[in-house]
């Protein structure tokens, strides 16, 4: 029996979600494992020294700000190829 384009559709969807997801959990655990090495050094205590605490809250906003600025530029870049296409496409009479 075929699918339905509904069912078909949020089939999709939760693929995409899943996959969106798996991308943040990927992230998220990258940034921890890397602020972590960087900044903690001590294990002789339970507690989290105020050195460690700056350093780890420096290096998520560090990482956070340079991923969302690589997105910014990534997007600019997407908006100039694209208008270039259709330039192009306009130009040798596709469209």
């Amino acid at each position: 029996m075929a699918k339905s384009p509904e069912t078909v559709a949020l089939d999709q969807l939760d693929k995409d979600q899943m996959k969106t997801f798996s991308d943040f959990l990927m992230s998220y655990n990258k940034l921890s494992e890397m602020c972590f090495t960087d900044c903690v050094r001590d294990f002789t205590s339970r507690d989290v020294k105020d050195t460690e605490e700056k350093c780890s809250l420096n290096c998520m906003e560090k990482y956070l700000k340079m991923n969302q600025r690589v997105s910014q530029r990534f997007q600019e870049f997407q908006m100039i190829a694209n208008e270039n296409a259709l330039a192009m496409a306009q130009k040798t009479g596709k469209i």
